[in-house]
């Protein structure tokens, strides 16, 4: 009998739909023309780049001008706060994010720091959300920028964005925002909401990996991090990844139709079976990050008295793909440091398993889970010298 296989591992990455594979391939072998190049086949590449960034767009509530496309999200990230603190420096040099960020912010940040630049870091609540009374406060004569995340890849939580980038309106700073793994899973509109820049990244949303966009709001100014050619409206040059574009863009169109047809309320009932069914079977287990103000696909606990690790093998064995923290620090015996942030202590930190489901996950899917779960913490819990019954 064919083992199942449950992949809950869609916080580090999707699986490209076959839809957005379809509407790359030609432009590998057919439409492989430079999009930056006159001639016909130049036309025909440069006709496909202008559709996804209307895709991308539009998903957003942006305009395909506000579109800036990168290699990533962290090359999006470095791009929103290093092009800022480049660009305004003769403004002022301070910079406020959360301690919760993704590394490819808050290493970014750290670096300035040593380049001369002042930075100042948000604690977080239990829950992992950003007080924008603490942003306001932190708010100074020379303070250019505010980034904080839309939501957190390892617990899930959704952050106060409205609030958080009205106090940056009311003061005149920047409000940059990493919306890698909201965008395409929960409703955004740019013009309804306080952002200036926001980082997206394909293979979040079923798109391709190496290939994500920056938002920038008309009139900012970014000194680019990438000079040459002048692509990317001088923002960021070098030849597009056209056929990765093309994806994204797929992509984009495949979240806007799944953000209005019910599949994400599906996902999110689905998410919500998973938690209350761990917390319930598995003694000892708390959740990590807001109960209801979080992702709709994610779901992150720690399980107390033994390590994510052991958790995270055996679940392979059976089939299932977690991950133990984020997938980019994933190979660090440290707790997490989002976790710590938590006010949670190192040992019930390491304990942390997020499971994180795809639009193609089912109900018999979670059954499966909830079956091989409880009795594989029984048996690491029966090997920890922790654990007394």
């Amino acid at each position: 009998m064919t083992q199942r296989k449950v992949y809950l591992d869609n916080s580090a990455t999707t699986k490209v739909d076959k839809r957005v594979l379809d509407a790359m391939l030609p432009y590998f072998s057919e439409n492989y023309g430079n999009p930056n190049s006159l001639h016909a086949w130049g036309r025909e590449a440069r006709k496909g780049l202008d559709k996804a960034r209307s895709q991308v767009a539009e998903l957003i509530g942006a305009e395909p001008k506000d579109i800036i496309f990168t290699g990533g999200g962290s090359e999006a990230d470095n791009l929103a706060i290093k092009g800022t603190a480049w660009a305004m420096k003769e403004k002022g040099r301070h910079i406020i994010t959360s301690c919760i960020e993704h590394h490819a912010v808050l290493d970014t940040v750290k670096w300035l720091g040593k380049m001369g630049y002042e930075f100042t870091i948000l604690p977080v609540d239990s829950y992992g959300m950003v007080d924008p009374q603490k942003l306001e406060a932190a708010i100074r004569p020379d303070t250019i920028l505010a980034s904080v995340m839309f939501a957190n890849n390892e617990i899930g939580t959704i952050e106060p964005v409205k609030e958080l980038g009205d106090v940056c309106r009311r003061h005149g700073v920047l409000f940059h925002t990493d919306g890698v793994q909201a965008t395409g899973h929960v409703n955004i509109n740019v013009k309804e909401l306080p952002i200036d820049m926001m980082t997206m990244a394909a293979h979040k949303m079923y798109g391709p990996k190496g290939v994500g966009g920056l938002y920038v709001r008309r009139g900012i100014k970014l000194t680019p991090l990438i000079h040459g050619g002048g692509q990317e409206f001088g923002l960021r040059s070098g030849t597009e990844n056209t056929a990765g574009v093309i994806g994204f863009g797929m992509a984009a169109e495949l979240a806007a139709d799944r953000l209005v047809n019910g599949e994400i309320e599906n996902e999110r009932r689905l998410r919500d079976r998973l938690i209350d069914g761990l917390l319930e079977k598995i003694p000892d287990t708390i959740l990590t990050g807001h109960r209801t103000e979080r992702l709709p696909y994610h779901a992150s606990i720690c399980v107390k008295y033994i390590e994510g690790e052991g958790m995270l093998l055996l679940m392979d064995s059976a089939g299932i793909g977690v991950s133990s923290g984020s997938a980019c620090t994933s190979g660090s015996l440290e707790p997490s440091y989002v976790l710590l942030s938590l006010g949670l202590d190192h040992t019930t930190a390491h304990g942390s398993v997020r499971l994180t489901l795809g639009k193609d996950i089912t109900d018999e899917d979670i059954d499966y889970v909830l079956e091989q779960f409880p009795p594989i913490v029984e048996k690491l819990r029966s090997m920890s010298p922790f654990y007394k019954k």
